[in-house]
């Protein structure tokens, strides 16, 4: 399936220059949605997978289902302020500044197996940070799904020692 075809892109959004990739078209379309979660799911498969990581906001959206459908569980990763129980913490550069990342303390065990699943691979920051707190709980990254992974970014440089897979590639 093409799932070009069921993006929308918006020239422009959300400033001048950027192209956005939404999908919120490809979730609106059941085949598209269900193909495109059958599809990490395919990937994973013979990972032995414990976990399934989502960071903020729509890695909630793609993680989820995959880890249903799994029969695993979903863990978050949130900006601060956002998770009600104990958290470690972790701040990453930016171009033009900081940000933080965080988890639950006791979200991943030492010795889990942990995918992360999100919409997009862009520069790779908000990845290797999520990859940075797996591994600083014990966890073990064992593979890093996207949707769309926007190539010219060079996100996949900061993320070589992980497995990467990403279904569309721009």
């Amino acid at each position: 399936m093409d799932l070009r075809k069921v993006i929308r892109e918006v020239e422009n959004f959300p400033k001048e220059g950027i192209n956005f990739k939404d999908i919120t078209t490809l979730m609106q379309d059941g085949e598209a949605f269900k193909f495109t979660i059958d599809e990490f799911i395919k990937d994973l498969k013979d990972k032995n997978v414990d976990v399934i990581v989502g960071p903020e906001a729509r890695g909630f959206l793609m993680g989820t289902p995959v880890a249903y459908g799994m029969g695993i569980g979903f863990v978050p990763v949130r900006k601060p302020g956002k998770l009600p129980h104990e958290v470690e913490s972790y701040n990453y550069g930016l171009e033009y500044g900081t940000d933080t990342l965080e988890i639950h303390k006791d979200a991943i065990k030492p010795g889990q197996r942990v995918a992360i699943v999100d919409d997009l691979l862009a520069t790779g920051g908000t990845m290797e940070a999520a990859a940075k707190l797996i591994e600083k709980l014990g966890g073990e990254v064992v593979s890093m799904q996207f949707l769309i992974e926007l190539e010219f970014l060079n996100g996949r440089d900061k993320l070589t020692q992980y497995n990467v897979n990403s279904l569309i590639k721009y």
